[in-house]
C-alpha cells in the first residue's frame, strides 16, 4: 500500500508544528521530530523533480529514496502521526522541497516549522531562502557537529583526518585500553588493511530483499520518469525500511567483517561487493545508526569473532573519515565547491555513462556501478577517480557524475572525497598528496589486468596500458606543483633517474592518450 494523500487538519484543530523531513533524514530520533506532538504536529516528506534531477541520478537511487520516504511515512501513521505525503506525480507538487514546504506552511498555519540541518548546502540556502521562521535543529545522527568540528579546525593550516579521527577515538572511547591508549598500541591498522585477493577467493554471500507494494510502485514510476537516465533498475535490491536495513547490517556483521579487514582494498572481476557492508545508503539515509553500528563492531572484537584491524578498519571509516568529510564539507562551503588546483577543463569522457572501454578495469567498475549503482571506496578511488585525475578532468564533471551514479552518494559525503581525495583540487587541504597511481597498482589489488585489452607490463607502446603513461604524464606537467611534496620525493627522484628519450616516450604517449579522449574517442 502506498502512502495515503492527507489534506489540511480537519475542524478548527490548530497545527502546532509542521515538521519537513528530507529524503536523507528517515531516522524516527531526528532532532526535527523530537517533541513531536501526534495530536497537533504534522509531518511533511515530498517527492521533488528539482532533487530527482539536479543532476542525472541513477534510477535505482531515486527508487531507493522514494521507496524508503514512502515506507517511513507508513511506518510514522503506524505511530499515530500525521503526515502530509507530496509524491512526484501528485498534479499539486510545486517540483521544490521550498516550494513544498511553503505550500503546506500556508496550508497548516503552523505557530512553528521545524527542520534539521540538511546534508546539502544547496537545499538548505533553497528551504531558507523562503523567508520562513524555521527553527533549524543539529543532526544528531552524527557524532560530530558542525560547530565541534569547527572548532577543532581552528588555527589548523592543514586539516589531516588522522588527527581528526583520534581526536574521536577518545570521545567515543572505541577500541580503547583502560588507560586511554589504543588498542593494540597503535591508533591506524590501514598498512594491514592492503591484502590483494588470494587467487579462486569470493565475496560473502549477500543478503537480498524482495520488492513489496510500495516498491514496485515506485520502480513503475521512476521507469516512466527516468528512462533517460543512465543506469539499470531490474537489478533493484537495497533496503528500503529499518528493519531490511538491519538485516543488511547483521549479515555483513555475521559473515563480512571477519574478511573485511584483510581485504577491504581488493577488487575481483565479477565480484563487485567481496567482504564490503553495502550498508552507505541505509546509513547516509537514517535508516541505520552509526553509534550502534560501531558498539557492534567493538563487541565483534571483543568476543574474539574479528581481529583488530577488521574492527578499527570500519570504525576509521565510521567515526573517522565519514565524520571528518561531512566536517570539511560544512566549514568550507560554498567556496569548496569552486576550487580547481590543477586547472583542470576537459570533459568527463562518455565511456564513465555507458561503460564502453577496452581499458577492463574501468569496464568491470563502471559497469558494475550502472547495474547496481555500487562501487567500493578503491574502485571508486583508484580506478575511475585515478583516471580522471591522471587525465585532468574538470572537477565539476566529476563531482556531478560520483553524485549521479552512486546510491550512497550525498553531497556533503561526495564532494570533499571526489574534489579533495580523489582529484586534489583543493590543492592538499583535505589530503597530503593526490592519490596517482600506474596500472601496477591495479594489477596489484585485482585481476583485472588479465582480461584487459591493454598490457600492464607496457607503458609507450600503442597496445599499453593507458594508466602507465598518463602517470607519468601526470608527474610531469604538475612536477612544479608537486615535486616539493614530502610525500611525493621518491617518485620524482624515479622520474629524474629516467633518461630523456624514456621521459619523451612517457610524454608523447601520453599526449597521444590525451587527444583521442578530446576527440571523444573511447580508449
Amino acid at each position: 500500500m502506498s502512502p495515503r494523500r492527507r489534506g489540511a487538519a480537519s475542524g478548527s484543530q490548530s497545527v502546532a508544528a509542521l515538521r519537513l523531513v528530507l529524503g536523507d533524514q528517515l531516522s524516527f530520533e531526528l532532532s526535527a521530530l523530537s517533541g513531536l506532538d501526534p495530536s497537533r504536529d504534522r509531518v511533511l516528506l515530498a517527492e521533488v523533480a528539482e532533487e530527482a534531477g539536479h543532476v542525472p541520478h541513477h534510477p535505482q537511487k531515486i527508487v531507493f529514496l522514494f521507496s524508503a520516504m514512502r515506507h517511513f511515512a507508513e511506518a510514522l501513521r503506524e505511530r499515530g502521526v500525521a503526515v502530509d505525503y507530496v509524491r512526484l506525480d501528485d498534479p499539486a507538487n510545486s517540483g521544490s522541497l521550498a516550494g513544498e514546504l511553503a505550500r503546506f506552511a500556508a496550508l497548516h498555519r503552523p505557530e512553528t516549522i521545524h527542520i534539521t540541518e540538511t546534508g546539502d548546502w544547496r537545499v538548505e540556502q533553497s528551504l531558507k531562502g523562503t523567508g520562513l521562521p524555521i527553527n533549524w535543529h543539529e543532526d544528531r545522527r552524527f557524532l560530530c557537529s558542525r560547530s565541534e568540528f569547527a572548532r577543532w579546525a581552528r588555527g589548523k593550516q592543514q586539516l589531516r583526518m588522522e588527527f581528526f579521527y583520534r581526536d574521536m577515538r577518545r570521545r567515543t572511547g572505541l577500541l580503547l585500553n583502560p588507560d586511554g591508549s589504543p588498542e593494540g598500541g597503535v591508533w591506524n591498522l590501514d598498512s594491514d588493511n592492503r591484502k590483494p585477493l588470494p587467487r579462486g577467493t569470493r565475496g560473502f554471500l549477500r543478503s537480498r530483499f524482495a520488492c513489496d507494494g510500495i516498491t514496485r510502485e515506485v520502480l513503475v514510476l521512476v521507469e516512466a520518469r527516468f528512462a533517460h537516465h543512465y543506469g539499470r533498475l531490474d537489478s533493484f535490491d537495497y533496503p528500503v525500511t529499518h528493519a531490511e536495513a538491519e538485516r543488511l547490517w547483521k549479515h555483513f556483521l555475521d559473515f563480512g567483517l571477519a574478511a573485511f579487514g584483510d581485504y577491504q582494498d581488493a577488487m575481483a572481476s565479477g565480484e563487485p561487493f567481496l567482504f564490503h557492508a553495502r550498508i552507505g545508503a541505509a546509513l547516509n539515509v537514517g535508516l541505520l545508526d552509526v553509534r550502534r553500528l560501531c558498539l557492534d563492531v567493538e563487541a565483534a572484537y571483543r568476543e574474539g569473532r574479528v581481529a583488530l584491524n577488521a574492527a578499527e578498519g570500519l570504525i576509521r571509516q565510521l567515526i573517522g573519515w565519514r565524520e571528518y568529510v561531512r566536517g570539511i564539507y560544512w566549514l568550507q562551503m560554498p567556496d569548496y565547491a569552486r576550487r580547481n588546483a590543477f586547472g583542470n577543463d576537459r570533459p568527463l569522457p562518455e565511456f564513465y555513462w555507458t561503460g564502453r572501454t577496452r581499458m577492463n578495469c574501468m569496464r568491470q567498475v563502471i559497469g558494475q556501478t550502472l547495474e547496481l549503482a555500487y562501487a567500493h571506496h578503491i574502485q571508486r578511488l583508484m580506478v575511475t577517480g585515478n583516471f580522471a585525475l591522471l587525465a585532468g578532468i574538470a572537477p565539476p564533471a566529476l563531482c556531478d557524475w560520483y553524485l549521479a551514479v552512486y546510491m550512497d552518494a550525498f553531497e556533503w559525503v561526495e564532494l570533499p572525497n571526489v574534489l579533495g581525495m580523489v582529484l586534489h583540487a583543493d590543492g592538499g587541504y583535505l589530503g597530503s598528496k593526490p592519490y596517482c597511481a600506474s596500472g601496477q597498482y591495479i594489477k596489484r589489488m585485482s585481476d583485472y589486468c588479465q582480461g584487459c585489452s591493454y598490457r600492464v607490463a607496457e607503458s609507450t607502446t600503442k597496445d599499453a596500458c593507458p594508466f602507465n603513461a598518463l602517470y607519468w604524464h601526470f608527474l610531469m606537467r604538475h612536477r612544479e606543483r608537486l615535486q616539493d611534496n614530502p610525500r611525493m620525493a621518491m617518485v620524482y627522484r624515479n622520474l629524474t633517474r629516467m633518461d630523456e628519450a624514456r621521459q619523451q616516450a612517457l610524454w608523447q604517449r601520453g599526449e597521444a592518450l590525451l587527444a583521442r579522449l578530446d576527440a571523444g574517442d573511447s580508449l
